[in-house]
């Protein structure tokens, strides 16, 4: 099994199939698929996704996949696919805007300010057709009362600095104005606001029942016009707009190399991505999307020339738009995702120096104990080794450099649990599907025109590749008689979280360092049972296991006792509505605020919470997965503590009250 490669062990792979792996990925065929995703404008239900999906699909069929299939499920406003309401499709012809210029009593066109042909990140998301000529006001933000204090916006045009989003139910639905133009800028980084000159991608509510059109434009022009308007000078504006949001379709591309194992074939390791994005849209997300063809691509021809052998377990290739139609496939297709024992995730993963992007190798939630995030994690760390080895001497047996690419070390992350994208779909506990979540943060040009393919490093796709491809063979071939090495890897993963435990506990008091400990060895106890998702665990190998915890626990005591036992609130429990699966909150819609409602959501204490470690909405998603019809509100409260840092224990019971209340949840009596 795994072999001494270079001085150093490659977690559960031996170098007959590291070398194939490193000699035939692609850093540049990956980013051949990515300049061309890159060129689309990658809407839900758009022409530019379909355009997207039949490029993959025509690639996958060329790299010989089975099974190339494409799924169309209703995107029409209405339905729900679990937790998610499906928004409808929405696709642009055209839109411009023009400054115009007063001449001879007229009004001309002067300055274009934006256009979709050129730049469709410059039209709004879910923008609705309109052909208007209107003066321009200032409205700062835009997002609270105070904004508009004074001013008449009525028939007019908002130059705002807020998103479109929040701005528009105050300016167009409630004071009536026509249309938003936002030069709002990006998710706040060392380098946010540094470069005047980005277009930030910008959104509509998709469901909003009035309608209305959206500009972006950059935080240069919209200082310019700002500067203009409160120096007293009038701007006049010509908004054309053919969108709409209409009744369509979520697409969702599959393929699988089939496994070779005929009782193990019916299991399957998925490799996810998101498809949909504004134009260009390079790293996030066409990476990850060529990134795993790139994998699939590579194993289909090793297969193919005897130079591995085919996994016993089904590899299967999702490609969806984010989120909404990760939740249409997994609630649509039960069976499907019923065979998934493990999904390796890939969103935002050819970032590099131009990008400010660091890489991170993620494990799923600490509510969801497994093993899965330790071998991505130790594949990561083999690549880190072998890169550093090579950036600092020009010597490594598996540089995983490409030709076209970057030679710095890849400097991954080995990280905890991070939310964001669909991999929280996965292991929400009403599926439990444990994830490795592959990406890049920062990246200072996220979510807008500068995006682009120009600034993916070649290098990083294949790395990023090495790594899927890598855990995902490990995974679709694990047995029992891996069990060993397989423990040997998990020791490593083991002492160091047990580390990191360690200094958290000593700055917490007594009470909160005990519910740290007692969870944090269940956790490590979780890790090890995860394994019997795959094989039956042999009871030797159990018992190592259970003799080096207990002894690594022994050594680490001392912490004292956890809060008091459960009393009261603290006694309450509550179980998950196998009908309702997903998270609360998805993807442009949040299931809990629309059935508890906006006002009482708002007033929800947890929602409102900071950690030590994480905000409301993260302590709420853990407390959902944490609530399975045995622990007490107590020791979800301990629990959740352990994770992000203390809570108080009513914010928690207040919060599991109003999901009984919706029906997410039910009181075990």
């Amino acid at each position: 099994m795994p072999a001494v490669v270079a001085g150093q062990q490659a977690p559960l792979i031996s170098e007959a199939l590291v070398a194939p792996l490193a000699q035939e990925l692609s850093g540049e065929a990956a980013k051949r698929n990515l300049e061309f995703l890159s060129r689309l404008h990658r809407m839900r239900g758009s022409r530019g996704f379909h355009a997207a999906i039949m490029h993959l699909a025509e690639q996958a069929r060329s790299y010989g996949l089975a099974d190339i299939h494409v799924d169309s499920f209703p995107a029409d406003g209405k339905t729900f696919y679990g937790t998610q309401k499906a928004r409808p499709a929405w696709d642009a012809d055209f839109a411009e805007l023009w400054e115009l210029r007063s001449s001879g009593g007229r009004w001309t066109p002067a300055v274009r300010l934006a256009s979709w042909d050129a730049l469709p990140i410059s039209l709004t998301e879910d923008s609705d057709s309109a052909e208007v000529e209107a003066d321009l006001v200032d409205v700062g933000e835009g997002t609270t009362e105070n904004d508009y204090v004074g001013k008449e916006v009525r028939g007019k045009i908002v130059l705002a600095a807020g998103q479109p989003g929040p701005v528009a139910p105050l300016a167009v639905a409630r004071y009536g104005a026509l249309g938003v133009l936002s030069y709002a800028q990006n998710q706040h980084t060392a380098w946010w606001g540094e470069d005047e000159n980005l277009i930030r991608w910008g959104h509509l509510d998709s469901y909003a029942p009035f309608k209305t059109f959206g500009f972006q434009v950059s935080l240069k022009v919209g200082r310019e016009l700002r500067q203009r308007l409160n120096g007293g000078e009038a701007i006049r504006l010509k908004a054309t707009v053919r969108a709409a949001r209409r009744p369509g379709y979520y697409e969702v591309l599959t393929a699988t190399i089939p496994g070779a194992d005929p009782r193990l074939r019916e299991e399957e390791i998925a490799f996810s991505c998101h498809l949909d994005h504004q134009r260009p849209g390079a790293n996030d997300n066409a990476s990850g999307c060529a990134t795993i063809l790139e994998v699939a691509r590579t194993l289909s021809k090793l297969i193919a020339e005897g130079k591995i052998s085919r996994p016993a377990r089904t590899l299967r290739f999702i490609w969806p738009p984010e989120m909404e139609g990760t939740s249409a496939w997994l609630n649509s297709r039960p069976a499907l995702a019923g065979r998934i024992k493990g999904v390796i995730h890939m969103d935002m993963v050819g970032g590099g120096a131009v990008t400010k992007s660091i890489f991170h190798a993620h494990r799923g939630p600490a509510s969801l104990p497994s093993f899965v995030s330790d071998v991505g994690q130790a594949v990561a760390e083999w690549v880190n080794q072998q890169s550093l080895a090579y950036a600092s001497t020009g010597k490594a047996v598996y540089p995983l450099v490409a030709p076209e690419g970057s030679k710095e070390p890849l400097g991954a992350e080995l990280a905890e649990f991070s939310r964001g994208s669909d991999h929280e779909i996965y292991t929400d506990a009403s599926f439990a599907i444990p994830a490795i979540y592959l990406a890049d943060w920062p990246d200072r040009y996220i979510h807008t025109n500068f995006d682009a393919a120009a600034n993916i490093d070649p290098t990083k796709l294949k790395r990023a590749a090495f790594i899927g491809a890598a855990s995902g063979h490990i995974l679709a071939n694990l047995s029992a008689s891996d069990g060993p090495a397989l423990w040997n890897m998990l020791v490593a993963g083991t002492m160091r979280r047990t580390g990191t435990m360690l200094d958290r506990r000593a700055a917490l008091p007594v009470g909160e360092a005990a519910a740290l400990t007692r969870f944090h060895w269940e956790f490590e106890q979780g890790v090890v049972s995860s394994i019997e998702r795959f094989f039956k665990l042999p009871e030797p190998l159990r018992a190592q296991a259970n003799d080096f915890l207990a002894r690594l626990e022994s050594a680490t005591a001392g912490a004292g006792q956890p809060t008091a036992p459960s009393a009261g609130d603290g006694a309450l429990v509550f179980a998950r509505n196998p009908a309702v699966k997903g998270p609360m909150s998805v993807f442009a819609y949040d299931y809990f605020t629309d059935h508890y409602g906006p006002e009482r959501a708002g007033n929800l204490r947890l929602l409102q919470y900071q950690g030590l470690r994480a905000a409301g909405d993260d302590y709420a998603y853990e407390v959902l997965n944490l609530a399975d019809g045995r622990r007490t509100a107590q020791r979800i409260r301990d629990a959740a503590s352990a994770i992000y840092g203390p809570v108080p224990l009513e914010l928690i019971v207040e919060y599991l009250r109003a999901l009984d209340s919706i029906g997410v949840l039910h009181q075990v009596r």
